[in-house]
């Protein structure tokens, strides 16, 4: 109900979300499956990325969700999962995921070789949504295997066993990131069985909304000179001029959170944003921007003045 109020908010249509409605009435959630769906706190802002999320969906497409770091795409897709109250199984692609990664694996239980599921294939049997998180992590020959499930056929034929045909209320969500390392182009042919939505960088309205809702208890001058740290960082990784490791909203709100526990703000930003790279020149940059933000006098209540 509440993200449903927050999408109101930002402009949704009452008919998409009363056909989300009709979706969670007609696909009921199995009570054993109940925790398996994501709690979240933070809603991801930006009415275009939501309708075109959420018509895609309705519509039993699935959906890549492509954009630079600290863009909110995992935000995003457990949002997606919450609202539309479908257990969600998460898989974090990497260099050695593989078919069996996937599908399962056969394992030895009661003097028999059985098959050990993975998380495609109880997505697949219980209706829930699939997130392929860094989905351009894997080896292509790994995803080949999603080709059957994620296409007009939504069958899964795993060798040996089954064939699975897909709930109607499975869908998949894939999220990738083009600037880390160890990524790839993907398949033609899978990112063919997507529908690929561009996550924007976050502007600094939308930043303020974050941390306000974050941190509603921090002082109203202060708390923008945090989310002026993470957008200058921004532009330089922009620029070229520094890496992305510094450019961390996740750093950012760690930072706030023990600043509101009592430490430093030097202190803190040290941890959440300049001890993101290991790179000493880049740390100097990341320190002189920060320097133009925070002041080294500052305790922690100056920023929250409840402390």
């Amino acid at each position: 109900m509440r993200l449903t109020q927050e999408l109101l908010k930002q402009g949704i249509s009452e008919k998409l979300l009363d056909d989300i409605k009709y979706f969670k009435h007609f696909y009921k959630l199995d009570e054993r499956l109940q925790d398996r769906v994501p709690s979240t706190e933070t809603v991801f802002y930006g009415k275009d990325i939501w309708s075109m999320c959420i018509t895609a969906i309705l519509e039993g497409e699935n959906i890549l969700l492509s954009g630079p770091k600290a863009t909110g795409k995992n935000v995003l897709a457990d949002n997606i999962c919450e609202l539309f109250n479908r257990p969600q199984w998460n898989t974090s692609f990497h260099v050695n995921t593989d078919s069996s990664s996937l599908i399962g694996t056969d394992t030895f239980i009661d003097n028999e070789v059985r098959l050990r599921r993975g998380s495609v294939y109880e997505c697949a049997i219980n209706g829930g949504f699939g997130v392929f998180d860094e989905i351009n992590m894997a080896k292509n020959d790994a995803l080949v295997v999603l080709h059957s499930a994620l296409d007009y056929r939504k069958v899964i034929d795993v060798p040996g066993y089954e064939k699975i045909k897909l709930h109607d209320a499975t869908r998949f969500i894939g999220t990738m990131n083009y600037e880390y390392a160890g990524t790839k182009e993907l398949n033609e042919a899978l990112v063919s069985r997507f529908m690929t939505i561009d996550i924007p960088q976050i502007e600094e309205d939308t930043l303020m909304i974050i941390l306000k809702e974050y941190f509603p208890d921090a002082s109203a001058d202060i708390l923008p000179q945090f989310a002026g740290i993470f957008l200058d960082l921004q532009a330089k990784s922009k620029n070229s001029e520094i890496s992305t490791k510094s450019v961390d909203l996740r750093g950012i709100i760690g930072s706030l959170k023990t600043i509101r526990r009592g430490l430093k703000p030097m202190l803190a930003v040290d941890m959440g944003v300049i001890g993101k790279t290991f790179d000493q020149f880049e740390k100097e940059i990341v320190l002189d921007v920060i320097k133009t933000r925070i002041r080294e006098s500052w305790e922690a209540s100056d920023v929250f003045t409840g402390i």
